[in-house]
């Protein structure tokens, strides 16, 4: 079985001074111990970079780099996964929903996952299931 991880956790996990930390990085040592699949998209991934670097600095993306992507399983949003995504935001006309979101839940059902590592209540009005629960 597999999970997917989404921006809101890795943030959560890496950022000491972040609200969720303590939660985090007990779901993200449970998940490395389960050998369960820990996957994300390329569009999850990019935004992590970006938010990291604006947040907590380059060595905090060079220690992600180094110790968190070498074991994701990583997805890449291709033209057709980006339509479905972009269509799925166009189609529900919330300002607060990002096309990143969008493409995590299109990857997901893709892939059959139910399972989100995400302090993001959009994954469970989705009806996937969250760790933790939101």
């Amino acid at each position: 079985m597999s999970v997917y991880v989404d921006t809101s956790a890795f943030l959560s996990v890496l950022d000491a001074d972040d609200e969720n930390h303590e939660t985090a990085k007990i779901i993200w040592t449970d998940l490395l111990e389960s050998r369960e699949g820990i996957v994300c998209s390329s569009y999850v991934l990019v935004e992590t970079y970006a938010l990291m670097q604006h947040r907590l600095g380059m060595a905090a993306v060079r220690a992600f780099h180094e110790d968190v992507f070498p074991v994701l399983q990583l997805e890449w949003i291709d033209d057709s996964l980006h339509q479905q995504a972009a269509n799925a935001l166009l189609t529900a006309n919330r300002r607060n929903l990002s096309l990143v979101d969008c493409a995590s839940f299109t990857t997901m059902r893709c892939l059959g996952i139910k399972k989100a590592f995400a302090f993001d209540k959009h994954f469970s009005e989705q009806g996937f299931t969250c760790l933790p629960s939101v």
